[in-house]
């Protein structure tokens, strides 16, 4: 079970308005409301502070100029996530390591809601051993686990196969379970 993201904020539809009318305070007010949320997805996906805090610009920068596009249809917080995910995926693209990591597959997959790491973990040895991750893999741990995107939506941002998210998200938990030292019980296939 995935929590709500940190992106679920409510915005006002006046305040919408207001921003597709080309209110700068508007925009700005938006902007603040979502600065921390776009810059922690950009730095859990990218991995580097500097690559964060472009994604963060570009994203916003990007939402200034198609916010007209925005039709309402689903929350405004929903719009701008998407974005942000959007270039910081085509950031890891751009980059030598990015998307060029090995597609291995699994054969046997297991159940991904078991493996979750213990609750008893430190953030902050959590978030130093998502660190560690190669990119592809940190990406898919963190879309999926902590904003509930499904394999299938994930696939499809990266371009790649159900079998390939499912297979980063064993392994990307595999890895973090040895980094923190976590034990398996006995039988457990990771």
């Amino acid at each position: 079970m995935s929590h709500p993201s940190n992106f679920a904020i409510e915005v006002p539809d006046s305040l919408i308005q207001r921003a597709k009318r080309g209110d700068g305070t508007a925009f700005e007010q938006i902007y603040r409301r979502f600065e921390r949320p776009v810059y922690t997805l950009a730095l859990r996906l990218c991995g580097q502070p500097s690559e964060a805090q472009d994604v963060l610009q570009d994203a916003m920068l990007k939402a200034m100029t198609r916010i007209g596009d925005f039709k309402g249809h689903s929350p405004f917080w929903g719009w701008l996530r998407q974005i942000a995910v959007n270039e910081a995926l085509m950031r890891l693209r751009r980059s030598a390591k990015g998307f060029k990591e090995d597609d291995v597959y699994e054969a046997e997959l297991p159940d991904t809601a078991t493996l979750l790491p213990l609750r008893a973990a430190e953030a902050g040895q959590l978030l130093d051993a998502l660190r560690t991750l190669p990119p592809v893999t940190r990406s898919v741990l963190w879309l999926y686990h902590a904003e509930g995107f499904t394999h299938e939506e994930i696939a499809g941002q990266m371009g790649k196969t159900v079998s390939f998210s499912k297979s980063q998200l064993a392994r990307g938990t595999r890895k973090l379970r040895e980094s923190l030292a976590i034990d398996i019980p006995a039988g457990t296939r990771i």
